[in-house]
């Protein structure tokens, strides 16, 4: 049987785990309920109602909260020339070529959060895709971060671009925000994703697309949100 601190369950004597609280509930809450000593991440778990294993069912994209995720993006490029200079004056915290590739396949160098690429670059990097692919860390077209335009995508990560897709079980888990956020920011954020997920919903998904969702801290328990909220946001053309 896990055992539990105090804290923690000081923290779960003010959660009902039967209930599924509004979403300004629920982030006050969440607020109330952190008692790390630092300053915790406030994440989201989304239950869709898809079967990720059809394509047609992938949900996955990406989105820059109204209010970032609080936390500092350490950008990594791969780009020659040009490019390079373009993306150390953008912003960039570390640029490199060949020999950038050469690190990250001899040294397993991987102190960033996320990597961007120039198109030219890519047969290069595609060499460690085994290290980078497993990470989520594979630059990709999908998601913008094969570019050659440096400055919009590198502004965006900087600002606190979130990118999420959908697992195995459904779910989509993401951060929106520090404890340290006014609940107001919070709930802007999550509303943002949910608008989000309800543009990127698949022809096929069959309602209710909100199965569940919840809100915790790094550190406290999960706290159950009603889903209508965000079933708002879907019309009947959706």
């Amino acid at each position: 049987m896990v055992q539990r601190g105090k804290q923690y369950e000081d923290a779960s004597e003010k959660i009902d785990p039967t209930y599924a609280y509004n979403v300004s509930e629920a982030v006050s809450l969440l607020k109330e309920a952190a008692y790390a000593s630092f300053d915790e991440s406030a994440d989201a778990a989304f239950r869709l109602n898809v079967n990720p294993r059809h394509a047609d069912e992938m949900v996955r994209g990406s989105l820059v909260l109204p209010h970032g995720t609080g936390a500092d993006t350490k950008v990594l490029v791969f780009a020659q020339g040009q490019k390079a200079d373009e993306a150390e004056a953008a912003g960039a915290d570390i640029v490199g070529g060949d020999e950038l590739v050469e690190r990250i396949d001899e040294e397993g160098f991987l102190d960033f959060d996320v990597a961007v690429a120039t198109p030219d670059m890519m047969g290069d990097v595609g060499r460690i895709g085994r290290i980078l692919g497993p990470r989520g860390l594979m630059p990709n077209p999908k998601s913008g971060t094969v570019t050659s335009d440096l400055d919009d995508i590198i502004e965006e990560l900087k600002a606190g671009r979130v990118e999420f897709r959908v697992d195995d079980a459904g779910i989509i888990h993401l951060t929106f925000g520090r404890v340290s956020f006014s609940a107001d920011e919070l709930e802007e954020n999550l509303i943002e994703i949910a608008e989000e997920l309800v543009r990127l919903k698949p022809a096929s998904a069959e309602l209710p697309y909100f199965q569940s969702i919840s809100v915790s801290s790094t550190m406290s328990p999960g706290i159950k949100v009603e889903p209508g909220f965000a079933r708002n946001f879907i019309t009947e053309d959706d």
